[in-house]
């Protein structure tokens, strides 16, 4: 009974005026060593949950449910299992990172409860049959191809170190980018370095005996920082690259100037920068202080789709998480920062990579790979 209840969960009827409240939930690292790209993506979400119910366009309430994973696999069941244990919660935007959301996309897919991860990117997530995992992202075969791109096209490198911080994430992106450097016919070694290291020392000076011409860093910021830290005391000259793991502010401010110059990929766009993510920018920003991060408009747009698809739903008398799974997954929605649909695995159909780098105590925005690199 206690699993029927939860495959037909639908919004209660106890909102502040009387009417339906529905909750959508956002799993991602809302504490522990992540917490920076966590708060990105939650202040998205909930930025469009107020909006939302300051409209007066709905005849229902909806409320943020948060589901800490700490960014940790260790912690993904028990988040996962929060969200899915409130029947009001109709929906979930995340898991963020690729090692929780293998953990908890078959639980939510036995609930039937929609997962939109806005962050997760590793490619074998689509793979797997996951029943209501849905990736409202490019994967790492575009990140990856984007830096081998990159690389490739820029005069004086020849010769890369790959590494990887042995979590499917950093793996995932790793082999792309190894694979892509070597159809482009430059040299590649590769390496694997644990996250949890405690000095990177001997991983930093390895990099400058290598003679590597670029450095690729597949992994998470609050790692990088420590290791661009001894690269910079090591005297590695040459370019350091990393994706949207270590795309965060909390990367200059835990690395200071070691990190001055790195270029940094993301699927995402720079809100800030972008005309149509401007007014979205401003709003983020009175709302809670900071500009918004890497991954705020993303997720932002992916309530705004489930909240759109909820209001169809209950429009005809009923939301439930099955029914709104599949609304979401055959849906075509038109958000700030691209058209959001999704192929028959639940992959994402378009493949954009944005390029970065930090300049003095900011990321600058530099613009998409495709078009930098000539097509």
């Amino acid at each position: 009974m206690a699993g029927a209840l939860v495959l037909t969960a639908c919004g209660s009827d106890d909102g502040g005026d009387g009417g339906t409240t529905y909750k959508i939930a956002y799993q991602g690292p809302l504490s522990g060593q992540n917490v920076g790209l966590g708060e990105n993506m939650q202040n998205g979400v909930q930025l469009a949950i107020n909006e939302a119910n300051e409209s007066g366009d709905y005849d229902f309430e909806l409320e943020y449910f948060a589901a800490d994973d700490q960014g940790s696999e260790t912690q993904a069941t028990t988040a996962a299992q929060s969200a899915i244990d409130d029947s009001d919660v109709v929906a979930v935007v995340g898991p963020a990172f690729s090692g929780p959301t293998n953990v908890s996309a078959p639980l939510y897919g036995q609930a039937g409860l929609a997962a939109v991860s806005t962050s997760a990117t590793n490619p074998t997530l689509t793979e797997q049959g996951f029943p209501t995992f849905l990736r409202a992202v490019p994967n790492d075969n575009a990140q990856g191809a984007a830096m081998a791109d990159f690389l490739a096209g820029t005069d004086g490198v020849d010769d890369v170190v790959v590494i990887d911080d042995v979590t499917p994430y950093g793996e995932g992106l790793a082999d792309v980018a190894e694979a892509d450097l070597g159809a482009a016919g430059l040299s590649v070694t590769r390496e694997s370095v644990p996250a949890d290291t405690v000095d990177y020392g001997n991983a930093a000076r390895s990099v400058v005996e290598s003679g590597a011409d670029a450095l690729i860093y597949a992994g998470y910021y609050e790692a990088l920082a420590p290791f661009a830290t001894r690269l910079n005391e090591a005297g590695y000259e040459g370019i350091v690259m990393s994706g949207d793991g270590s795309n965060d502010d909390e990367l200059i401010n835990l690395a200071g100037d070691a990190v001055d110059g790195f270029y940094l990929t993301c699927p995402c766009t720079d809100a800030t920068q972008e005309e149509a993510t401007q007014s979205f920018a401003e709003r983020y920003e009175a709302e809670f202080g900071v500009a918004p991060g890497t991954y705020s408009a993303e997720s932002y747009d992916a309530a705004n789709m489930i909240i759109e698809q909820i209001a169809a739903l209950h429009a005809e008398g009923s939301v439930d998480r099955q029914a709104l799974y599949e609304a979401l997954a055959g849906a075509e929605y038109e958000g700030l920062t691209k058209t959001f649909s999704f192929d028959e695995n639940g992959e994402f159909t378009q493949q954009a990579i944005y390029l970065y780098q930090v300049e003095g105590d900011a990321i600058g925005y530099v613009g998409a790979v495709e078009e930098l690199v000539g097509g």
